[in-house]
Parts: structure tokens; C-alpha cells; sequence
């Protein structure tokens, strides 16, 4: 129904229930000229006159008391779905589409959510883990999470945190392989892969070379579309891998994984929220974006500092050897 029917439809039930065109023009928040206008519109386009004036008194005709009982019920029935549909909006219950990558991403969403959930405990969280990038009006996506720029126009996005990508191993490893000095030493070491679930391609490492983010050509000892699968084979010492800094980082704290050649380590990408604009959101959107900009903003939990990342570093296996031989012979020690 084109909008200056509704609003004649509106004037006649108005001007019909109150007996005056002036008070149903300032009940609908119009001028009078106008809901004079809405109402001559109805009477033309139907071709019937809807009620008899006077200079007092306006009084319904046949056809118009016709109209208002087959009409009324039906826009009654519509202002109730609109006023409901305000108060959903407004309301924290009810579901929440949220998207965002498997590979990475699901520890530190599940907190989110965790948190939230608690919060609010009417939400029922809709979760779609996907490493694709998909169309965000086709899954009806409410809040999303993904790494890089935006893929459709039309959302905003809040940067939260950079993407390391480290290249790690166990102790277990270095013990056993020695440690790669450059990247072209890595040629001679075992490394895993990791294959895109949504395409089937094998990822190929992305290291900082002279500034520039470069593809860094691994012969795979190990490959697997699974995140975990990946650092479990990197932390039993079986391989080298180059793992999110989001999945590396406790391990490395631990202790339990070095990181190594982090000169070369990419400023690769950031992860965003998506979300669309804030004023036609639902509460629990707005809510839960709030959140996830408070917790994931540049938190160091995920982040690794510089200190971290050096304070790992291990010399080329043989290195400390030749330095301890070096230090004797200057000190005239056979």
C-alpha cells in the first residue's frame, strides 16, 4: 500500500471516530490542509463521498460507515504487529545471529557469548562458524566477525585486534631439527600446513620480506583443514608451523612453543566486528557489539608483545657451542 493511502486510510478512521477532520489531524500529528488533502485523495480514488459536513458536524454517509467497518479492524491489527515490532527492537530477548570464522575464532567467541548469555539470559545465540566470507543479507546476520576489510557495503566495522602469524615450534622440535636461522633454511625442515576448508587450497605461509607481506613456499610434512589438528602436531615437537597468534599465544606464555624469526613476522590483517547501522538494530545487537568492542579491543590476551615475541628467540642449534669455544679461546682456556 503506497504510503499516502495509509495515511488517507488513517485521516478517515480518525476524523470518523473523533468527528472532526482538525482534531484527527492533530491526533495523527499533521496539519489540517493536509488530512483535508488525505481525505479529499480517499474520496476521489474511490469515488464515493465518505461523510456528510457541515460547518459543525461531520457525520459518516452509507459507504462511508461501510468503509470504517471493513477497514478499521485491519489497521488496527497493523499498528499492534508495528508496535511490537518497536518493542522487540527495543527488547533483550529474543534471538542473535552472529557469524564468524571457525579457524581461530571460536574459543574467544564462545567467551563472548558465555558472557553475554549471563548477561541476558532471554538470548538465544544463533551461531554460524564459517571460514568463507558470506553474504551478510542472505544469513541474516545481526553481528559478525571477520578478518580484514568488510566483503559488502553497507556494514560498519570496529576494528578489534591484529592477526599474528607466528612461525613456532616445540623445544621438543629444536632439540631434535636445530633451529632455522633465515627462511630459506626452512627448506630443510619439517612444516605444516594448513588447508582451507572452503576452497581445499593449501594456505601458503605469509612472512615480511623487505617490508612486504610475500607467500613463503613450504614442501608440507604435514597438512590438515583443522585448526587444532595443526597445533597439536606442532606442540608433540613432530613439525614447524605457523599458527594465529590467538591460538599460539597461552602455549608460547607456557612455554610449551617458541616463536622464531619474528623479524619476518607479517602485519598481515586485523579481526573486525560487522555489524549494520546502529539505529535500526535490535537492543540485543547493540548490546552485544558493545561488548565484544570492551573485551577484544586491543586486548593483550590475544596479542603478543614485543618483549614476549623476543623473549622466546633461540639461537641456530651449535651456535651456543661455538660462542662457549669462542669465549675459552679468548680467555686462553684449552
Amino acid at each position: 500500500m503506497a504510503i499516502n493511502e495509509l495515511r488517507s486510510i488513517s485521516t478517515f478512521i480518525q476524523a470518523a471516530e473523533l468527528g472532526s477532520l482538525r482534531k484527527a489531524a492533530l491526533a495523527l500529528n499533521i496539519s489540517p490542509q493536509a488530512a483535508s488533502k488525505a481525505l479529499a485523495q480517499l474520496e476521489e480514488h474511490l469515488n464515493a463521498r465518505l461523510f456528510h459536513r457541515t460547518t459543525r458536524v461531520m457525520s459518516l454517509t452509507d459507504a462511508g460507515q461501510r468503509l470504517l467497518d471493513d477497514v478499521q479492524p485491519a489497521l488496527m491489527g497493523m499498528q499492534r504487529a508495528l508496535q511490537n515490532a518497536r518493542m522487540a527492537r527495543d527488547e533483550f530477548a529474543g534471538p542473535l545471529r552472529i557469524a564468524g570464522p571457525r579457524t581461530t575464532f571460536q574459543p574467544i567467541l564462545w567467551r563472548l557469548v558465555e558472557e553475554f548469555c549471563e548477561r541476558y539470559p532471554g538470548i538465544q545465540p544463533d551461531v554460524l562458524l564459517d571460514d568463507r566470507v558470506g553474504n551478510w543479507v542472505e544469513d541474516r546476520v545481526d553481528v559478525g566477525f571477520r578478518l580484514g576489510p568488510s566483503p559488502h557495503e553497507g556494514v560498519i566495522a570496529r576494528k578489534l585486534f591484529p592477526l599474528q602469524l607466528l612461525i613456532c615450534g616445540a623445544p621438543a622440535y629444536f632439540e631434535r631439527h636445530g633451529v632455522p636461522d633465515s627462511l630459506g633454511a626452512l627448506a630443510s625442515h619439517r612444516c605444516s600446513a594448513f588447508r582451507h576448508p572452503g576452497t581445499g587450497k593449501v594456505a601458503p605461509w605469509h612472512v615480511k620480506l623487505d617490508e612486504q607481506v610475500v607467500d613463503q613456499p613450504v614442501v608440507p610434512a604435514i597438512c590438515s583443514n583443522d585448526e587444532v589438528f595443526e597445533l597439536q602436531a606442532v606442540l608433540a615437537g613432530k613439525v614447524l608451523g605457523q599458527l594465529a597468534g590467538v591460538t599460539a599465544a597461552p602455549y608460547i606464555r607456557a612455554g610449551q612453543l617458541v616463536p622464531i624469526l619474528v623479524d619476518h613476522m607479517p602485519e598481515y590483517a586485523s579481526y573486525f566486528v560487522y555489524f549494520g547501522s546502529r539505529t535500526s538494530q535490535p537492543a540485543r545487537a547493540r548490546a552485544f557489539i558493545d561488548l565484544a568492542v570492551q573485551r577484544l579491543t586491543e586486548n593483550s590476551e590475544y596479542v603478543l608483545s614485543s618483549k614476549e615475541l623476543l623473549g622466546g628467540r633461540r639461537e641456530p642449534r651449535g651456535s651456543a657451542s661455538r660462542a662457549k669455544l669462542s669465549a675459552k679461546s679468548k680467555r686462553g682456556e684449552s
